[in-house]
Protein backbone atom coordinates (compact mmCIF):
# COMPACT_ATOMS: atom_id res chain seq x y z
CA UNK A 1 0.00 0.00 0.00
CA UNK A 2 1.88 3.42 -1.13
CA UNK A 3 2.11 6.18 1.54
CA UNK A 4 -0.39 8.40 0.40
CA UNK A 5 -3.38 5.78 0.56
CA UNK A 6 -2.17 5.18 4.05
CA UNK A 7 -1.91 9.08 5.27
CA UNK A 8 -5.49 9.14 3.66
CA UNK A 9 -6.21 6.55 6.48
CA UNK A 10 -4.70 8.44 9.37
CA UNK A 11 -6.50 11.91 8.17
CA UNK A 12 -9.57 10.43 7.82
CA UNK A 13 -9.41 8.57 11.60
CA UNK A 14 -7.78 12.24 12.67
CA UNK A 15 -10.77 14.19 11.52
CA UNK A 16 -13.47 11.36 12.96
CA UNK A 17 -11.90 11.58 16.64
CA UNK A 18 -11.68 15.48 16.21
CA UNK A 19 -14.83 15.94 14.86
CA UNK A 20 -16.53 14.09 17.61
CA UNK A 21 -14.40 15.73 20.48
CA UNK A 22 -15.64 19.41 18.92
CA UNK A 23 -19.22 18.26 18.21
CA UNK A 24 -19.08 17.24 22.33
CA UNK A 25 -18.07 20.44 23.54
CA UNK A 26 -20.43 22.21 21.38
CA UNK A 27 -22.85 20.12 22.92
CA UNK A 28 -21.52 21.27 26.42
CA UNK A 29 -21.54 24.67 25.05
CA UNK A 30 -25.31 24.51 24.36
CA UNK A 31 -24.77 25.12 20.62
CA UNK A 32 -26.36 21.92 19.73
CA UNK A 33 -29.53 21.55 20.61
CA UNK A 34 -30.04 17.78 21.16
CA UNK A 35 -27.78 14.82 22.29
CA UNK A 36 -24.75 13.07 20.51
CA UNK A 37 -24.00 9.23 20.55
CA UNK A 38 -19.85 9.83 19.66
CA UNK A 39 -17.87 6.99 18.12
CA UNK A 40 -14.81 8.22 19.68
CA UNK A 41 -12.10 5.26 19.72
CA UNK A 42 -14.36 3.15 16.68
CA UNK A 43 -12.91 4.90 13.83
CA UNK A 44 -11.09 2.68 12.33
CA UNK A 45 -14.08 0.79 11.40
CA UNK A 46 -16.18 3.19 9.26
CA UNK A 47 -12.30 4.30 7.85
CA UNK A 48 -11.30 1.06 6.81
CA UNK A 49 -14.59 -0.17 5.16
CA UNK A 50 -15.53 3.24 3.16
CA UNK A 51 -12.12 3.16 2.11
CA UNK A 52 -12.93 -0.17 -0.50
CA UNK A 53 -15.94 1.96 -1.73
CA UNK A 54 -16.57 4.00 -4.82
CA UNK A 55 -18.63 7.22 -4.82
CA UNK A 56 -21.55 5.25 -5.99
CA UNK A 57 -21.55 2.75 -3.59
CA UNK A 58 -24.23 3.09 -0.83
CA UNK A 59 -23.86 3.16 2.78
CA UNK A 60 -26.96 3.04 5.72
CA UNK A 61 -25.75 3.82 9.48
CA UNK A 62 -27.11 4.39 12.24
CA UNK A 63 -27.62 6.65 15.83
CA UNK A 64 -23.87 6.97 15.92
CA UNK A 65 -23.26 7.21 13.08
CA UNK A 66 -20.87 10.78 12.64
CA UNK A 67 -17.68 8.79 11.32
CA UNK A 68 -19.42 6.88 8.63
CA UNK A 69 -20.76 9.75 7.26
CA UNK A 70 -17.61 11.91 7.45
CA UNK A 71 -15.82 8.70 5.65
CA UNK A 72 -17.82 8.31 2.87
CA UNK A 73 -17.12 11.84 2.44
CA UNK A 74 -19.55 14.50 4.12
CA UNK A 75 -18.39 17.47 4.96
CA UNK A 76 -17.36 18.36 8.56
CA UNK A 77 -19.16 22.22 8.07
CA UNK A 78 -22.04 20.85 6.51
CA UNK A 79 -22.41 17.79 9.01
CA UNK A 80 -21.75 20.34 12.16
CA UNK A 81 -24.26 22.73 10.71
CA UNK A 82 -26.97 19.95 10.74
CA UNK A 83 -26.35 19.02 14.32
CA UNK A 84 -26.96 23.07 15.30
CA UNK A 85 -30.09 22.27 13.30
CA UNK A 86 -29.46 25.46 10.49
CA UNK A 87 -30.34 25.46 7.31
CA UNK A 88 -27.24 25.29 5.27
CA UNK A 89 -26.52 21.74 7.16
CA UNK A 90 -27.05 18.16 5.16
CA UNK A 91 -30.75 18.21 5.63
CA UNK A 92 -31.80 21.50 6.23
CA UNK A 93 -31.19 21.40 10.08
CA UNK A 94 -34.45 18.76 10.36
CA UNK A 95 -32.67 15.31 10.83
CA UNK A 96 -29.97 16.07 13.76
CA UNK A 97 -27.05 14.36 14.95
CA UNK A 98 -28.85 10.73 14.36
CA UNK A 99 -30.62 11.25 10.72
CA UNK A 100 -27.92 12.81 9.08
CA UNK A 101 -28.37 11.69 5.03
CA UNK A 102 -26.90 12.48 2.00
CA UNK A 103 -28.10 10.64 -0.84
CA UNK A 104 -25.59 12.61 -3.50
CA UNK A 105 -22.47 10.60 -1.57
CA UNK A 106 -24.75 7.15 -1.41
CA UNK A 107 -25.47 8.33 2.27
CA UNK A 108 -28.69 7.09 2.77
CA UNK A 109 -29.22 7.97 6.31
CA UNK A 110 -28.09 7.63 9.98
CA UNK A 111 -31.32 5.96 12.02
CA UNK A 112 -32.55 6.15 15.76
CA UNK A 113 -34.52 3.08 15.60
CA UNK A 114 -31.76 0.09 16.54
CA UNK A 115 -31.68 -2.21 13.84
CA UNK A 116 -33.69 -0.07 11.56
CA UNK A 117 -31.12 0.22 9.08
CA UNK A 118 -30.99 -3.20 7.99
CA UNK A 119 -34.12 -3.75 5.96
CA UNK A 120 -33.46 -0.14 4.49
CA UNK A 121 -29.31 -1.66 3.08
CA UNK A 122 -31.46 -4.72 1.90
CA UNK A 123 -33.87 -2.82 -0.44
CA UNK A 124 -31.02 -0.43 -1.31
CA UNK A 125 -28.73 -3.64 -2.49
CA UNK A 126 -31.83 -5.17 -4.37
CA UNK A 127 -32.13 -1.70 -5.91
CA UNK A 128 -28.76 -2.22 -7.27
CA UNK A 129 -29.36 -5.59 -8.87
CA UNK A 130 -32.73 -4.23 -10.35
CA UNK A 131 -30.60 -1.52 -11.87
CA UNK A 132 -27.93 -4.27 -13.25
CA UNK A 133 -25.02 -1.90 -11.63
CA UNK A 134 -22.08 -3.07 -10.14
CA UNK A 135 -22.97 -0.79 -6.80
CA UNK A 136 -22.81 -2.43 -3.33
CA UNK A 137 -24.18 -1.24 0.34
CA UNK A 138 -22.22 -1.30 3.51
CA UNK A 139 -25.04 -1.38 6.32
CA UNK A 140 -23.42 -0.19 9.63
CA UNK A 141 -25.16 -1.66 12.99
CA UNK A 142 -24.09 -2.54 16.45
CA UNK A 143 -23.89 -5.21 18.52
CA UNK A 144 -27.25 -4.72 20.51
CA UNK A 145 -29.28 -4.42 17.17
CA UNK A 146 -27.15 -7.97 15.85
CA UNK A 147 -29.93 -9.23 18.07
CA UNK A 148 -32.85 -7.27 16.57
CA UNK A 149 -35.71 -9.75 14.49
CA UNK A 150 -35.11 -7.37 11.54
CA UNK A 151 -31.14 -8.02 11.83
CA UNK A 152 -32.07 -11.81 11.21
CA UNK A 153 -34.55 -11.29 8.48
CA UNK A 154 -32.42 -9.08 6.70
CA UNK A 155 -29.57 -11.12 6.67
CA UNK A 156 -31.85 -14.23 5.49
CA UNK A 157 -33.13 -11.66 2.28
CA UNK A 158 -29.78 -11.01 1.31
CA UNK A 159 -28.21 -14.75 1.20
CA UNK A 160 -31.13 -16.03 -0.28
CA UNK A 161 -31.11 -13.24 -3.10
CA UNK A 162 -27.08 -13.21 -3.39
CA UNK A 163 -27.76 -9.36 -3.00
CA UNK A 164 -24.33 -6.98 -3.18
CA UNK A 165 -24.39 -5.76 0.68
CA UNK A 166 -21.66 -6.03 3.63
CA UNK A 167 -23.05 -6.75 7.02
CA UNK A 168 -20.50 -4.56 9.21
CA UNK A 169 -21.44 -4.88 12.91
CA UNK A 170 -19.69 -2.66 15.12
CA UNK A 171 -19.36 -4.78 18.04
CA UNK A 172 -17.96 -1.66 20.77
CA UNK A 173 -18.93 -4.47 23.41
CA UNK A 174 -22.26 -2.55 24.61
CA UNK A 175 -25.55 -2.62 23.62
CA UNK A 176 -26.41 0.79 25.84
CA UNK A 177 -25.70 -0.04 28.76
CA UNK A 178 -25.43 -3.97 28.35
CA UNK A 179 -21.94 -6.16 28.19
CA UNK A 180 -22.44 -8.54 24.75
CA UNK A 181 -22.14 -11.12 27.54
CA UNK A 182 -25.33 -10.05 29.02
CA UNK A 183 -27.28 -10.44 25.68
CA UNK A 184 -25.85 -13.16 22.88
CA UNK A 185 -24.76 -16.86 24.24
CA UNK A 186 -21.72 -16.34 21.46
CA UNK A 187 -18.42 -14.59 21.75
CA UNK A 188 -17.76 -13.80 18.19
CA UNK A 189 -21.28 -13.00 16.58
CA UNK A 190 -20.42 -13.29 13.21
CA UNK A 191 -20.54 -17.05 13.70
CA UNK A 192 -24.27 -16.27 12.91
CA UNK A 193 -23.28 -15.97 9.29
CA UNK A 194 -23.02 -19.61 8.80
CA UNK A 195 -26.82 -19.95 9.21
CA UNK A 196 -27.34 -17.85 6.31
CA UNK A 197 -24.63 -19.25 3.48
CA UNK A 198 -22.79 -16.06 3.64
CA UNK A 199 -19.59 -15.83 4.76
CA UNK A 200 -18.54 -14.49 8.50
CA UNK A 201 -15.30 -12.78 9.42
CA UNK A 202 -14.74 -11.90 12.97
CA UNK A 203 -11.69 -8.84 12.57
CA UNK A 204 -9.79 -6.24 15.10
CA UNK A 205 -11.91 -3.58 14.69
CA UNK A 206 -8.98 -0.97 15.50
CA UNK A 207 -6.75 -2.11 13.35
CA UNK A 208 -7.80 -0.41 10.28
CA UNK A 209 -5.54 -2.05 8.09
CA UNK A 210 -7.26 -5.57 8.66
CA UNK A 211 -10.70 -3.76 8.73
CA UNK A 212 -9.83 -1.93 4.90
CA UNK A 213 -8.45 -6.04 4.07
CA UNK A 214 -11.42 -7.97 5.10
CA UNK A 215 -14.14 -4.83 3.72
CA UNK A 216 -12.07 -5.36 0.24
CA UNK A 217 -12.60 -8.62 -0.07
CA UNK A 218 -16.45 -8.24 0.58
CA UNK A 219 -16.87 -5.59 -1.43
CA UNK A 220 -15.62 -7.39 -4.31
CA UNK A 221 -17.29 -10.53 -3.78
CA UNK A 222 -20.24 -8.73 -3.50
CA UNK A 223 -19.65 -6.58 -7.12
CA UNK A 224 -19.34 -9.53 -8.85
CA UNK A 225 -22.02 -11.59 -7.72
CA UNK A 226 -21.27 -13.46 -4.79
CA UNK A 227 -23.76 -12.24 -2.28
CA UNK A 228 -23.28 -10.44 1.01
CA UNK A 229 -20.66 -10.61 3.79
CA UNK A 230 -21.06 -10.36 7.47
CA UNK A 231 -18.06 -8.03 8.55
CA UNK A 232 -18.01 -8.31 12.92
CA UNK A 233 -15.27 -4.97 13.94
CA UNK A 234 -14.52 -5.77 17.70
CA UNK A 235 -14.11 -2.08 18.93
CA UNK A 236 -14.41 -0.22 22.24
CA UNK A 237 -16.93 2.86 22.73
CA UNK A 238 -14.64 5.00 24.83
CA UNK A 239 -17.34 7.53 25.56
CA UNK A 240 -20.92 7.01 26.83
CA UNK A 241 -23.53 5.86 25.47
CA UNK A 242 -25.10 9.16 24.86
CA UNK A 243 -23.09 12.22 26.34
CA UNK A 244 -23.67 12.66 29.78
CA UNK A 245 -23.95 8.64 30.72
CA UNK A 246 -21.37 7.80 33.23
CA UNK A 247 -20.67 4.46 32.42
CA UNK A 248 -20.96 3.20 35.98
CA UNK A 249 -21.74 0.04 34.12
CA UNK A 250 -18.15 -0.80 32.69
CA UNK A 251 -15.78 -2.57 35.03
CA UNK A 252 -12.87 -0.44 36.48
CA UNK A 253 -9.79 -0.47 34.70
CA UNK A 254 -10.92 -1.85 31.31
CA UNK A 255 -11.17 1.82 29.45
CA UNK A 256 -7.53 2.01 30.85
CA UNK A 257 -6.62 -1.22 29.28
CA UNK A 258 -8.78 -0.26 25.59
CA UNK A 259 -7.03 3.19 25.64
CA UNK A 260 -3.11 0.62 24.82
CA UNK A 261 -4.99 -0.16 21.61
CA UNK A 262 -6.34 3.07 20.61
CA UNK A 263 -7.05 2.95 16.51
CA UNK A 264 -4.95 6.17 15.88
CA UNK A 265 -2.08 5.48 18.02
CA UNK A 266 -1.47 1.70 16.52
CA UNK A 267 -1.51 3.21 13.27
CA UNK A 268 0.18 6.36 13.81
CA UNK A 269 2.87 3.64 15.53
CA UNK A 270 3.27 1.64 12.33
CA UNK A 271 3.30 4.83 9.81
CA UNK A 272 6.28 6.07 11.74
CA UNK A 273 7.72 2.73 12.28
CA UNK A 274 7.60 -0.07 9.52
CA UNK A 275 6.34 2.49 6.83
CA UNK A 276 8.98 4.79 7.11
CA UNK A 277 6.75 8.46 7.49
CA UNK A 278 7.45 11.30 9.44
CA UNK A 279 6.32 12.08 12.66
CA UNK A 280 6.12 15.43 11.19
CA UNK A 281 4.25 14.67 8.69
CA UNK A 282 1.44 13.23 10.73
CA UNK A 283 1.74 16.61 12.82
CA UNK A 284 1.11 18.43 10.20
CA UNK A 285 -2.48 16.42 9.25
CA UNK A 286 -3.46 16.88 12.93
CA UNK A 287 -2.75 20.49 12.33
CA UNK A 288 -4.55 21.15 9.49
CA UNK A 289 -7.83 18.94 10.35
CA UNK A 290 -7.83 21.41 13.53
CA UNK A 291 -8.40 24.04 11.33
CA UNK A 292 -10.85 22.39 9.38
CA UNK A 293 -12.84 21.80 12.46
CA UNK A 294 -12.55 25.15 13.62
CA UNK A 295 -13.73 26.53 10.51
CA UNK A 296 -16.97 23.87 10.62
CA UNK A 297 -18.07 25.27 13.61
CA UNK A 298 -17.26 29.03 12.51
CA UNK A 299 -19.18 27.97 9.45
CA UNK A 300 -21.98 26.49 11.27
CA UNK A 301 -22.45 29.34 13.81
CA UNK A 302 -22.80 32.04 11.28
CA UNK A 303 -25.26 29.98 9.16
CA UNK A 304 -28.88 30.85 9.82
CA UNK A 305 -31.53 28.81 11.16
CA UNK A 306 -34.14 27.74 8.97
CA UNK A 307 -37.24 30.41 8.31
CA UNK A 308 -40.79 29.54 9.16
CA UNK A 309 -41.52 29.32 5.90
CA UNK A 310 -40.13 26.53 5.26
CA UNK A 311 -41.97 24.14 7.92
CA UNK A 312 -43.84 22.29 5.18
CA UNK A 313 -40.90 21.67 2.96
CA UNK A 314 -40.44 17.97 2.39
CA UNK A 315 -43.52 17.05 3.85
CA UNK A 316 -46.23 17.35 1.36
CA UNK A 317 -45.94 16.87 -2.47
CA UNK A 318 -45.32 19.92 -4.40
CA UNK A 319 -48.44 21.40 -6.43
CA UNK A 320 -48.75 19.70 -9.44
CA UNK A 321 -46.99 16.43 -8.75
CA UNK A 322 -48.88 13.15 -7.94
CA UNK A 323 -49.00 12.51 -4.32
Amino acid sequence: MNQTTLLDLYRMMTTIRRFEAVACEQLLARKIPASLHASTGQEAVATGVCAVLQSSDMIVSNHRGHGHCLAKGTEPRLMMAELMGKAAGTNSGRGGSMHVADPSLGILGANGIVGAGLPISVGAAYACGVRGSREIVACFYGDGAANEGACHEAMNIAALWRLPLLFVCENNGYAEMTPQSAHAPIQNLAVRAAAYGMPGETVDGNDVLAVRAVAEVAAERARNGGGPTLIECKTYRVRGHFEGDPQRYKPAGEGAEWKKRDPIDLFRAYLTGASGIDAATLDEIDKRVDSVMAEAVAFAEAAELPGADEVARHVYAEAGRNA
